[in-house]
Formats: structure tokens, C-alpha cells, sequence
């Protein structure tokens, strides 16, 4: 008897402390709410998540897997064998969209190698949603996630970005630990060039939400805002 596959179907989560009717659409949070198999990068999050969802079964009774550390193809594909056997499966990310930016997207590759069908969801993504609030090239953009933590190889990964930036007017975009913030910012105040345009995108679609794009001339003449340990996005063009 052939066995009709289940779907991968990429879960958005919250950035915080919105609800879910403010960043998902409602034919997106029905199909989550079907789900009873995730995979999810944080178990605490995703549950909380999908009380914050309104999830119908209790959470105990769902099917809630972590992704390994080690994601072999022998564990994605065991994290994947209900779809096999015909249940649908939800993957989510600790904050935002799944496999962007996130470690989801080998949970993906894995799907399509063993022909699951997989869906995207929409819902929030705090570097789509920072570039369009940047007033910075929407046309030409690069996501480069972490840059290094040691000042001068920060100052110089800076500049490489900067010079790239000028040569293909692409607007950069990368990320910092929220507790290192205030130093990246610093050091991009401190390492660019006057006429480079920075935006700092705080706390995107929360409370706590603060986007603002300034030449690093300006940023200068100014006290520079307090990002504390809100997630935040960084954006430059040259």
C-alpha cells in the first residue's frame, strides 16, 4: 500500500512579545494549530509559542522534537520519518521565520532530498522588515549574519563590508548577541566612513520596536540609543 507523504510546512514565530495576530496571517495560524509534529531549534520557545498561538491539544500531547547539534543526515532524517509516513510536520524557528538565518534550513535540504513537499508559512522576518523600514537599497542586499567578536577583526570584517558595499551599492545586513549590541554599534559608529547611512533596526515588531537610519556623520553628533539586550538588526550602505 503506497502511503501518501506528509508536508514540511515552516512555522513563523513571534519576535516577541506581539501576538500572533499582529505578524500571522489567520489561514497561516490555522494550519499551525493542525499540527501535532514540530521540530523546533528551542523546545521552551516553541511551546510557548504555540500557547501564545492558541494551540488546541495540550502541549504535553504534541510531538515536539529539538534540533540536534549535530544534525547528521541520519538525524534529519529520523526527525523527518512521520512526514514518511504520511504526517504533516511543522518546523519553527526560536524567533522569526524557519531556515533563514536559522539552522532550519538543513531540516529543508533534507526534505527535498527524500521528496517531502515543503511549504513556507508567512509571517514575520525581522531582516525583511528592517530593510523595507531602512530606506536603505531593497534592490541589491547581502545578510551576513555574525561578524567577529574581537574588536579588530570586527573593525576590519566593518570595513571589508563597507568597501563592498560602496563597489555594488548593497546594503549589508548582519546581527549581534543581544548582549554585544552596544558594542557593534560603537564599532560602526567608530569604523565608518561619514557619508555611510547605518540603520538600527531594535526590537522589530515588539514593544520595544526603534528603526532609525542616520548618516554616521549624524549618528556622531548624537547619543547613541541604548539597544540593551533586544535583538536587533544593523544595516549599512556606502
Amino acid at each position: 500500500m503506497t502511503v501518501t507523504r506528509g508536508k514540511l510546512y515552516l512555522v513563523p514565530a513571534s519576535l516577541g512579545d506581539s501576538p500572533w495576530t499582529a505578524t500571522l496571517p489567520q489561514d497561516a495560524a490555522h494550519i499551525a494549530r493542525t499540527l501535532t509534529h514540530f521540530v523546533v531549534e528551542n523546545a521552551k520557545t516553541a511551546r510557548a509559542d504555540l500557547k501564545r498561538l492558541e494551540h488546541p491539544m495540550p502541549l504535553r500531547e504534541l510531538d515536539i522534537r529539538p534540533l540536534p547539534e549535530t544534525r547528521t543526515p541520519t538525524a534529519l532524517r529520523e526527525l523527518l520519518a512521520p512526514a514518511l509516513r504520511g504526517t504533516h510536520i511543522g518546523l519553527m524557528s526560536e524567533a522569526g521565520v524557519p531556515a533563514v538565518a536559522d539552522p532550519g534550513a538543513l531540516l529543508v535540504e533534507a526534505a527535498h532530498e527524500l521528496d517531502i513537499q515543503v511549504i513556507p508559512l508567512v509571517g514575520p522576518s525581522s531582516l525583511l522588515l528592517s530593510l523595507m523600514a531602512s530606506g536603505l537599497n531593497g534592490q541589491q542586499f547581502a545578510f551576513h549574519g555574525y561578524l567577529p567578536v574581537h574588536d579588530n577583526e570586527r573593525m576590519a570584517a566593518i570595513k571589508a563590508l563597507e568597501a563592498e558595499s560602496s563597489q555594488k551599492s548593497q546594503t549589508q545586513l548582519f546581527i549581534e548577541t543581544p548582549y554585544r549590541n552596544q558594542r557593534m554599534l560603537e564599532s560602526l559608529v567608530a569604523t565608518c566612513r561619514p557619508n555611510t547611512r547605518l540603520c538600527i533596526a531594535r526590537g522589530v515588531t515588539t514593544t520595544e520596536e526603534w528603526i532609525q537610519t542616520r548618516s554616521v556623520a549624524n549618528w556622531k553628533k548624537q547619543a547613541l540609543p541604548e539597544l540593551g539586550k533586544v535583538p536587533t538588526v544593523f544595516l549599512l550602505l556606502a
